[in-house]
């Protein structure tokens, strides 16, 4: 288990828990109701504001397509300046609105099923993003690469809701 500080003077830290073989947990509160932090999780042009993280010096989201309803698909390139991508994509097995949103990442045998969770709690919100992958390998992996910018994408997201969203 780790847990990081808010680099931006908040109260919030983001806690990263492996549970298990298979699972990662990461959880930290906003300052910001659910239906907000839902929004800069479900409306592309919100997303693509925060979702990379700055220290990817050079990494653009180049495309951002998020159909985010159940059944719906999603499918988000990045490139580095160049004429090549690389694309994550999946669909939406699960889409409740300011509580819930469960999709797949397809891009590889060794993606996982994602759930992020929005638990209002009378003005702050507490928001889970919980994966769980097909494997151990696959899970060390994540916690090598993905994994560990989230604290940094999740301390984004906090910027992005103390200023312009609201």
């Amino acid at each position: 288990m780790k847990e990081f500080n808010s680099a931006y003077g908040t109260q919030n830290s983001v806690l990263v828990e492996r549970r298990g073989d298979r699972e990662l947990a990461v959880t930290r509160t906003f300052n910001a109701p659910a239906s907000t932090v839902f929004r800069a999780w479900s409306e592309p042009e919100l997303f693509q504001r925060w979702w990379v993280p700055k220290s990817a010096t050079g990494v653009l989201l180049v495309s951002c397509r998020m159909d985010v309803r159940t059944g719906g698909k999603y499918r988000l390139e990045f490139g580095a300046g160049g004429s090549e991508t690389m694309a994550f994509y999946g669909k939406y097995l699960e889409v409740v609105s300011n509580e819930r949103i469960v999709w797949t990442n397809d891009e590889g045998e060794e993606g996982a099923v994602t759930t992020v969770t929005f638990d209002d709690q009378g003005g702050k919100m507490l928001l889970t993003f919980h994966e769980i992958y097909p494997s151990t390998e696959a899970l060390e992996e994540a916690l090598q690469g993905s994994a560990a910018a989230l604290p940094e994408q999740l301390e984004q997201l906090d910027e992005l809701l103390s200023g312009t969203v609201r």
